[in-house]
């Protein structure tokens, strides 16, 4: 058994976002086993979603539930399965592990899709994912400007970072815009993106979009997996209605299977819902490093 603090210690952001790009790449391929989310709702207060999946050679399932208003609003367990045998190996918190995956995810597609230059980043949040993404994507791009906005200026200057006075001002001029609300309307305009802006959005409300519909189809359109376009839970608010025919999955952009930005002016968009995937692959580097290391509690079921 890991606990939280023990995972925070194990698992290495850089390490991960070059993981993830195998396990998207494999996802891609055909080559990962991950059916669509379910989740039960608790009527008007959260869901408690499961994702299982076999990829990266890991076998898990995450059971995360989602408390909007609460902190934090995600909380998780990752249970770890050997893929021979199907003996349970590890239980570990999912917590962390959902909140640096997220972010490792959006800073893959930074580093995928994000002009070379940028240098100006913008976050829109103050809450657990503003925190891992300000750590997650300062490290693929040499940003000489961060700024962040939310409701709260207090929690906005506890980040440490350059606070806006609004959504809007943050993301003006911006090079990369990180959307991490828990909103269920667009936070986000199509009208104040610069040209070449690459927007990442991680929120997922049961209610509605955090990205208006000009944004989503502003240019490249990313996502993990086509399952995207389903109706939520396991698909985005946003994808209702698209043809998933016309969005590129990272793996396909990290196997060059896919095409994805084409010139320095064009906006793009990595819309993420979470996939075991990511999970999986964090999930193999917490516990490979745990044996290493001889952390964590032994325990018989």
């Amino acid at each position: 058994m890991l606990s939280h603090e023990e995972v925070r210690r194990l698992l290495d952001v850089d390490e991960l976002i070059d993981a993830l790009a195998d396990a998207f790449a494999e996802v891609s391929a055909g080559a990962a086993s991950v059916p669509p989310r379910v989740a039960a709702v608790v009527p008007e207060r959260g869901l408690l979603a499961a994702m299982p999946g076999y990829a990266a050679g890991v076998l898990e399932t995450k059971l995360v539930s989602v408390f909007p208003g609460t902190e934090p609003s995600h909380e998780a367990l990752i249970a770890l399965f050997d893929a021979e045998t199907g003996t349970p190996l590890a239980l570990m918190d999912g917590t962390h592990v959902t909140a640096t995956r997220t972010a490792a995810a959006s800073a893959l597609s930074t580093r995928l899709l994000a002009r070379q230059d940028a240098r100006v980043l913008a976050v829109l949040g103050t809450g657990v994912q503003a925190r891992s993404h300000l750590d997650a994507v300062t490290r693929v791009r040499e940003f000489q400007n961060v700024r962040v906005a939310g409701r709260s200026r207090q929690r906005a200057e506890a980040l440490g970072v350059d606070v806006a006075e609004s959504f809007e001002a943050a993301v003006r001029d911006a090079d990369v815009v990180c959307v991490c609300t828990d909103a269920s309307s667009p936070v986000l305009r199509r009208s104040w993106l610069a040209s070449g802006t690459h927007v990442t959005s991680v929120g997922a409300s049961q209610d509605g979009p955090e990205l208006d519909d000009a944004t989503v189809r502003a240019g490249v359109l990313a996502v993990e997996s086509r399952v995207a376009f389903e109706p939520f839970p396991a698909g985005s608010h946003e994808l209702q209605g698209l043809d998933p025919a016309q969005a590129v999955e990272l793996g396909e952009l990290v196997a060059g299977t896919r095409l994805g930005r084409r010139s320095a002016e064009e906006i793009t968009v990595y819309k993420s819902m979470g996939h075991a995937a990511e999970d999986a692959a964090a999930a193999r580097l917490v516990y490979e490093r745990a044996l290493h290391e001889g952390a964590g509690t032994e325990v018989d079921l």
